[in-house]
């Protein structure tokens, strides 16, 4: 038995265990084979999106959403006796893979960038134990964080994946408006990326004469998505990263470096003079550094920040102790046992001696504990969109590497693990987030908790599988640098970077402390200092692109006086920026898979179609049919 809506009380005014979820039979089921099915091939899907999506732009989209509408309407075809029980298994079992994918990301292609390999055995049983781990200490919370903190954690996206699921009659629309992004965004990458590339899509303005400058934007489906989706401070805050390192520092750089004496060499390439470098060399050997810095102290200070959380925390998880003493509680200390054990076993296959293993788990499993509760805590205020990954990651990390620079172990096998320990901890961290607001969803709804802790785990394992067969299949990819690689990695360069830098003692400091202050200045003036380290050390293309994005959205709400019908085409934007982002991800990740196995071989663009004028009448294109579908509706008359 159902309620038509969900309750007032499902957003407080009542304790936790007086709540009335949507369902009220607790007997009732949403899982079954065709549901597990539906949901493994959601999460292999999303995995593989956000892997590819993440390592272009930096960023990653919330799977919870777009999950619960592509779910809702695969279940009601076939699962449709699981109702909303099952929809509500597949959107976590999809959030699942997008979890393991937005947090292996951030460390894990840091393996190939150091010039290491990256072995399968390891990436899989590395991120398993932080799957298990992760979830397994987030459940031992479970009453705590979701019963018990009912109304007063208000799990943002949680409530928006709950009223999406019990609005699923309005599901139609909005994957009828997925699909079109998905076709938009396809057509658009077929022709201009590993499958076809018969067409440019840069536009590119650069000056490498008096003022050293560089001007770009990639006309790129998924990149528009992502603004759409983020909006525009996000996407205004990265831009005016990139302005300030491409219209600013580059060209002070660059003024100074015409004055040079013939013969200086440029700091790291003494192939190379400082005198002849162009915007691609300062770029490189510059501005990157100068990014890392800001990062660092943009993730040092939300470490920093997270302090009075982490004590909270530790003191609530002291008193929840008892809180999985249930019936449910043998299965989760189960979990938790064999994540720990996995760790055990991973930290012996990547380490160089027993005692780096002993000390490299060690500090993980603490580091790792800590952090997975300040991760399930947090996605109840802000959710997992806005979830601090990256500040934990870099304190996670920083804190590894020094210990190993005390134990002496500096050498590049030894930054080899160190990034694997690290690996373990940010999939743990990400999981945390992902569960806990899965978990709440299920708790709305009506849904079984243990259900939804099989579900969510056998996604995570999925997730892993796909990311770091995904990463060893693009390896050659990642490693390319130099003017256009295929992918940025913002976050695994700068963990590269960071623990490359410290453990060999050649980081360039002047660079970093310059990094450090702008990130000071910043923070005093209250600015989001990572969000503008991410846009002063991404590509200018791939932040201006992500502004069109978040344009076209202000167009839409600026321009529509009717608020239901405002809303109503924000809402249907989202959905198709979401088929954008997945088309541009899932034909990317095929064309470069195809050209990796020599199934297609690309040519380059010629004549008109190499230059600008092709790339501008793609970026019309683009934009006016993504307008002119989200601005078609029109509220349906009663």
């Amino acid at each position: 038995m159902s309620n038509k809506k969900l309750s007032k009380e499902a957003y407080g005014g009542v304790h936790g265990k007086d709540y009335v979820p949507y369902i009220t039979d607790k007997n009732k089921s949403g899982m079954n084979m065709k549901v597990i099915i539906i949901g493994i091939i959601l999460a292999a899907v999303f995995a593989a999106s956000t892997a590819y999506s993440g390592m272009k732009a930096g960023l990653t989209v919330a799977a919870g959403i777009p999950g619960s509408i592509i779910g809702s309407a695969l279940i009601s075809v076939f699962a449709k006796q699981k109702g909303i029980l099952g929809k509500n298994l597949v959107q976590g079992m999809a959030s699942g893979g997008e979890s393991v994918a937005s947090g292996m990301i951030f460390v894990l292609p840091a393996v190939i960038l150091i010039g290491s390999k990256l072995s399968f055995i390891e990436g899989l049983i590395v991120g398993v134990a932080g799957v298990l781990f992760g979830i397994g200490v987030t459940a031992l919370v479970y009453k705590f964080l979701i019963v018990e903190e009912h109304g007063k954690l208000m799990y943002p996206e949680s409530m928006a994946i709950a009223e999406t699921l019990v609005a699923s009659d309005t599901g139609g629309d909005s994957v009828k408006y997925m699909g079109i992004g998905f076709a938009i965004s396809g057509v658009i990458t077929l022709i201009t990326t590993s499958f076809l590339n018969v067409a440019n899509n840069v536009i590119s303005i650069v000056g490498n004469k008096f003022y050293k400058f560089k001007m770009e934007l990639e006309v790129n489906p998924l990149l528009l998505g992502i603004g759409f989706i983020v909006g525009l401070d996000v996407s205004l805050t990265m831009f005016a990263g990139s302005i300030l390192a491409n219209l600013g520092v580059m060209p002070l750089i660059g003024y100074f470096s015409d004055m040079a004496k013939d013969g200086i060499p440029i700091w790291n390439d003494a192939a190379a003079e400082i005198a002849n470098m162009d915007v691609n060399a300062i770029s490189g050997s510059y501005l990157k550094y100068i990014g890392a810095g800001m990062m660092i102290f943009g993730g040092v200070i939300g470490a920093v920040k997270l302090i009075p959380t982490i004590i909270s925390s530790i003191k609530e998880t002291m008193k929840a102790k008892s809180s999985s003493s249930n019936g449910e509680g043998s299965s989760v200390k189960f979990m938790l046992i064999l994540g720990v054990l996995f760790a055990i076993v991973g930290s012996v296959l990547i380490s160089d001696g027993i005692l780096m293993a002993v000390v490299g788990v060690i500090i993980s499993l603490i580091l790792a504990a800590l952090f997975v509760i300040v991760s399930g805590r947090l996605t109840g205020t802000i959710g997992t969109s806005n979830l601090p990954v990256s500040g934990m990651t870099i304190a996670s990390l920083v804190i590894i590497t020094l210990i190993f620079v005390i134990m002496g172990w500096t050498d590049l096998k030894d930054n080899r693990s160190l990034l694997l320990f690290a690996t373990f901890i940010v999939v743990a961290i990400a999981m945390a987030g992902g569960y806990s607001q899965s978990q709440k969803s299920t708790y709305i709804i009506g849904g079984k908790k243990s259900e939804m802790d099989k579900a969510f785990l056998i996604s995570g394992i999925v997730g892993v599988i796909v990311v770091v067969g995904t990463l060893i299949i693009l390896a050659d990819q990642l490693a390319i640098t130099g003017d256009k690689p295929p992918f940025a990695l913002p976050q695994a360069n700068l963990m590269a970077t960071l623990t490359s830098g410290i453990t060999s003692g050649k980081l360039p400091w002047v660079m970093i402390i310059v990094g450090l202050i702008l990130g000071l200045v910043m923070f005093f003036l209250k600015l989001p200092i990572m969000t503008v380290a991410i846009g002063f050390y991404l590509p200018i293309s791939t932040t201006s692109i992500i502004l069109v994005g978040a344009l076209i959205r202000v167009l839409i709400e600026k321009t529509t006086k009717n608020k239901e019908n405002r809303d109503a085409k924000v809402s249907n934007g989202v959905s198709l920026s979401s088929g954008l982002v997945a088309g541009g991800s899932i034909i990317g990740l095929i064309g470069i898979i195809f050209k990796v196995s020599g199934l297609v071989t690309p040519g380059e663009p010629t004549g008109f179609a190499a230059g600008n004028g092709m790339a501008t009448i793609l970026l019309v294109v683009l934009v006016v049919l993504t307008y002119l579908f989200i601005n078609k509706y029109k509220a349906k008359k009663k």
